[in-house]
C-alpha cells in the first residue's frame, strides 16, 4: 500500500505512515509467512489456492523458496539451518569465478546498487524458478561494484539467484540486517543487553553469510537508543567486522547513517563527529540520500584516505534526494563524480515498479544509460578462462539446450542469467542503422535469450557493436572461440577483438575472427582494417536445429591483452540460411547464440553415470478419486569418489516408463544451481510403473553432458 505514495513523500512522513501501518497489521501478519504459499511448478485455474492464507513451514518439504528471519530467537538459535531450504539458499558461484579481486575493493570510487525492489522476496524467491517471464531483473552489473539485497525484515538473505548472478559479474552482494520501529526498538534491547549477547549475535550473522555464500552485511539501526547502549553497539559492529574478515577474505560490512552515537535516530546525510566512530569500525558507510552539494567534498574531507569507503545515497524513487532521482539520478551522480566520493543508488526497481514507459526492457536500459554515461564502467569481462555467455538475462519464454528447444513454457530464474553484453543505448531505434538487442522471444541456441542484429546494412558496408568490455591476459597458448550463429540471406557476423600490449598500453590492435565463407574475399575486404584475419577452423551444423551455424576459431596474441569483443556484421556473397525472406538487399538479420572462450580445443569430461551416487528423499505419493497420481520428492547426488564436483548448474529431466519398458521422451523439469532439486506434485500418467529421473551436468564452459551418459535415479510408482 504504502508503495503507491513513495514517490511523494519524504522519509519522515513515511517512517510516520508506516509505523502506524505496521502497529496495525504486524500482530495479524506475523502469524504468516507472505508470498511463500503459490507453488509456480503447479498450474491451477483456482485463484483461491494463491491466497496466503496457509502457514508457511520452513521445515516441511516443499518448493524451496528463500525466505528472511524476522524473529531474534530464531537468529540465536540458528533455526535457519534446520531449514528444508537451507540447502537450496546456498549460492553455487563464487566471487572468484569472475577473475576479480575478491580481497579489496578497487582504489577509486564505486558504485554499490541496494535493491529495495517491491518489499524483496517477490518472484526471485523461487530457488528452482518462477512463472513470470517478465519479473525483475538487473543486467547492467558491469557499473557497479556491490549490490545489497534489501526488505525491512529483520535479516534479509540474499535468493541465491541475486548471488550467483552478481558473483559471475565480480560484484559482491550483501545481506541486510536492520532494526527499525517499535517493534525494532524491542529487539534491539535484546541483542544490544550485554556485550557478549551483541558478540553473539554478530557471530550469527556471520555464520549465515558464509554458509549461503554472499559477501557481507548492511547494518541499519534505525532506532532510538539508550545512550549506554552505544558502546554496545559499536561492540557489535567491531566484532562483526572482524569475525566476517577473518571468515571470508573481502568480505564487506557497511554501516548505514541512522542512529547517532548520541543514541539519537537523526540521518546525518553527511560524514561527521556523529556517525564516524561507526565508520571507523567497518568497511564503509551508507549516507543517507537527503545531502546537499557540499556534503560529498566535506565527507570526503572528513574521510581522509578512506573516502571512497563513502557511499553517498540516492533514492532513484527522489524523495528529497539531491538531483531529483528517477530520470534524473544522473545529476547527483555528476557532483559524486567531481567530488571523487562513491555512491549508492537505492530502489533502482523504481522503473519495474512505475511501470515507465514504453516497457520495462527499453526503460531499464535507458535509465541504466545515464548511469554509464555519469559514472563509468566499473567491471571488465571476461577477465578469466573459461569464459562462456549464452544471453540469457534470467527470464525468458522459452528454453533451449544446444540449439534443442526443451521447454515452451514462461518462465524466470536469475541463477540461469548469463555474463551480459555491454551493449551501447541509441535512445531512438530509427535512428540506428542496426539494431542490437537481446531477444528472449525467438528460439534460443541455449537457454533463453540471443543477441540480435536486426536493421539495414548496405553490400559493402559494415558495422561493430560492442559486446564485452574484457581484461583477459593472453600467453603463449593458443585460445579458442567458439561461437553459434543464425542468419538471413547475405547477413552474416563475425567478432572483432580488441588487443592492447600488456607492457606498452599505448600499443593497440585488432583481430578479425570472420564468419565461415570464401576466405580470399575476406581477406582482400578485411585485411586492411585489422592487425590479422583469422578464418575459422571448424565449421559445422547441428542436425536437431541445422538453423544454427557453430564456428571455431583460435587466436594466439602473447604479451596482449584482450579489452573488447565487438560484433562484426555484414554481407556476405553467397545466400545463407532461409530463415526469412528479405523484402531488399540491403536488409539485415543476424542472432549470436552464444559465445564460448577456452583454453582447450577439447570440451570438458563429465565423469559417466557409473561415477554418479544419486538418491532420493521425502517421497509423497499422493492420488485422488480419480486414480489421477502425483509424487513429490527430492533427489540429490554427489560424485562416489567424494570430490566436490566443477559443474556451473544441472538440467534436471523426467521420462514416463510404462511396465512393458518403453519409455516417452525426456520432458525438461528446471535447473539446479545446487546439488539438489526439489519435485512438487508430479502428475504421473495412467499406467506408467517408473519415473526416471536424469541429472544433465553443465560446465563453465557451457558444455552439457549427453542425456544417454548423465547420472539419473528410477522411482517406482507402483507399491509406494
Amino acid at each position: 500500500m504504502l508503495n503507491l505514495f513513495r514517490p511523494y513523500i519524504n522519509r519522515q512522513t513515511l517512517i510516520s505512515l508506516r509505523n502506524l501501518y505496521i502497529s496495525i497489521t504486524h500482530p495479524i501478519f506475523s502469524l504468516f509467512s507472505p508470498n511463500m504459499n503459490h507453488d509456480p511448478q503447479i498450474q491451477s485455474t483456482d485463484d483461491s489456492s494463491q491466497s496466503d492464507s496457509t502457514l508457511f513451514d520452513p521445515y516441511v518439504p516443499s518448493t524451496p523458496v528463500s525466505y528472511p528471519i524476522n524473529v531474534l530467537q530464531d537468529l540465536k538459535l540458528r533455526t535457519y539451518f534446520d531449514s528444508f531450504h537451507f540447502q537450496f539458499n546456498q549460492a553455487s558461484v563464487p566471487l572468484s569465478c569472475s577473475g576479480v579481486d575478491v580481497v579489496s575493493l578497487p582504489n577509486r570510487r564505486r558504485m554499490m546498487v541496494c535493491h529495495d525492489m517491491a518489499g524483496g522476496y517477490t518472484d526471485d524467491k523461487w530457488i528452482q524458478g518462477g512463472s513470470n517471464p517478465d519479473a525483475y531483473a538487473i543486467w547492467h552489473w558491469y557499473l557497479m561494484d556491490v549490490f545489497i539485497y534489501f526488505s525491512h525484515n529483520l535479516v534479509t538473505l540474499p535468493p541465491p539467484c541475486w548471488v550467483n548472478a552478481a558473483h559471475k559479474h565480480g560484484v559482491k552482494v550483501l545481506g541486510t540486517f536492520i532494526v527499525e520501529w517499535d517493534a525494532g526498538s524491542l529487539i534491539a534491547e535484546q541483542f544490544l543487553a550485554t556485550t557478549e549477547a551483541a558478540q553473539l549475535y554478530a557471530e550469527r550473522l556471520s555464520e549465515l553469510a558464509v554458509a549461503l555464500g554472499f559477501d557481507g552485511w548492511l547494518i541499519n539501526m534505525e532506532v532510538e537508543l539508550d545512550i549506554g547502549k552505544i558502546p554496545i553497539l559499536k561492540e557489535f559492529l567491531s566484532h562483526l567486522t572482524k569475525v566476517m574478515h577473518s571468515s571470508m577474505a573481502g568480505s564487506l560490512v557497511i554501516w548505514y547513517d541512522s542512529v547517532t552515537i548520541e543514541g539519537r535516530l537523526e540521518w546525518q546525510d553527511q560524514l561527521n563527529d556523529k556517525n564516524k566512530p561507526f565508520f571507523d569500525m567497518c568497511d564503509g558507510i551508507f549516507m543517507n540520500y537527503s545531502w546537499m552539494e557540499d556534503y560529498p567534498r566535506s565527507s570526503a574531507a572528513v574521510a581522509g584516505n578512506r573516502k571512497f569507503d563513502v557511499y553517498m545515497g540516492i533514492d532513484v524513487f527522489g524523495r528529497g534526494t539531491y538531483g531529483g532521482g528517477q530520470w534524473t539520478t544522473n545529476v547527483a551522480l555528476d557532483v559524486l563524480k567531481k567530488d571523487d566520493v562513491s555512491a549508492a543508488i537505492f530502489a533502482p526497481g523504481w522503473v519495474y515498479e512505475t511501470k515507465q514507459p514504453p516497457d520495462f526492457q527499453m526503460a531499464q536500459n535507458r535509465w541504466w544509460n545515464l548511469v554509464e554515461k555519469s559514472w563509468g564502467i566499473m567491471q571488465s569481462y571476461p577477465r578469466v578462462l573459461p569464459f562462456y555467455s549464452n544471453f540469457d538475462r534470467g527470464n525468458g519464454y522459452h528454453f533451449s539446450v544446444d540449439g534443442r528447444l526443451v521447454s515452451d513454457a514462461p518462465w524466470n530464474n536469475l541463477s540461469n542469467q548469463s555474463s551480459q553484453p555491454c551493449l551501447e543505448f541509441f535512445g531512438d531505434a530509427a535512428t540506428e542503422t542496426i539494431q542490437a538487442f537481446v531477444d528472449f522471444k525467438q528460439a534460443s541456441y541455449s537457454g533463453g535469450g540471443n543477441l540480435t542484429f536486426k536493421g539495414v546494412l548496405e553490400d559493402h558496408a559494415y558495422l561493430t557493436r560492442q559486446i564485452f568490455h574484457g581484461e583477459l591476459r593472453f600467453g603463449k597458448s593458443a585460445v579458442h572461440f567458439t561461437y553459434s550463429v543464425k542468419s538471413d540471406g547475405s547477413s552474416v557476423i563475425g567478432l572483432s577483438l580488441d588487443f592492447t600490449d600488456t607492457m606498452d598500453t599505448e600499443k593497440k590492435t585488432s583481430v578479425l575472427l570472420a564468419s565461415w565463407g570464401d576466405a580470399l574475399l575476406t581477406m582482400d575486404r578485411f585485411s586492411s582494417k585489422f592487425g590479422r584475419v583469422i578464418m575459422p577452423h571448424h565449421v559445422k551444423k547441428l542436425e536437431t536445429a541445422p538453423e544454427w551455424i557453430i564456428q571455431d576459431c583460435s587466436v594466439t596474441m602473447d604479451g596482449f591483452t584482450l579489452t573488447g569483443i565487438h560484433a562484426f556484421c555484414y554481407k556476405s556473397n553467397p545466400q545463407v540460411g532461409t530463415l526469412k525472406s528479405p523484402s531488399n538487399s540491403s536488409e539485415y538479420y543476424a542472432v549470436l547464440g552464444h559465445i564460448a572462450i577456452k583454453t582447450s580445443t577439447e570440451n570438458i569430461a563429465f565423469p559417466p553415470a557409473s561415477e554418479w551416487l544419486v538418491k532420493s528423499q521425502n517421497i509423497d505419493r499422493r492420488s485422488d478419486p480419480q486414480g489421477h497420481i502425483t509424487v513429490s520428492l527430492k533427489i540429490l547426488w554427489e560424485l562416489n569418489s567424494g570430490v566436490t564436483s566443477v559443474f556451473s548448474k544441472y538440467n534436471i529431466y523426467f521420462e514416463n516408463e510404462a511396465a512393458d519398458k518403453s519409455a516417452q521422451g525426456s520432458t525438461y523439469l528446471g535447473v539446479a544451481s545446487v546439488e539438489a532439486f526439489y519435485i512438487s506434485e508430479l502428475m504421473v500418467p495412467a499406467g506408467i510403473s517408473s519415473v526416471k529421473f536424469i541429472i544433465q551436468a553443465c560446465g563453465f564452459d557451457g558444455a552439457c553432458q549427453e542425456l544417454a551418459d548423465s547420472p539419473f535415479i528410477r522411482l517406482h510408482v507402483e507399491g509406494l
